[in-house]
């Protein structure tokens, strides 16, 4: 007999979804590796509108 709906062993959560947050994890890692690499191509690390040009710069002056 349930109370409240509430059943005697409680419904898994954290199993059955270890797909999707494994999924999530490598989708966010290889967006965030082609981001990084756009940002950083010959075409656009000296655009004024790259956010991250100035920092591209600065990595470009230290390896020189």
């Amino acid at each position: 007999m349930a109370f409240l709906g509430l059943r005697k062993w409680p419904t898994p959560v954290a199993k059955p979804l270890w797909p999707f947050v494994a999924a999530s994890t490598i989708t966010f890692y290889l967006v965030s590796k082609m981001q990084d690499a756009g940002v950083k191509s010959d075409e656009w690390k000296n655009d004024p509108r790259n956010p991250y040009a100035a920092q591209i710069a600065k990595e470009g002056a230290a390896h020189h």
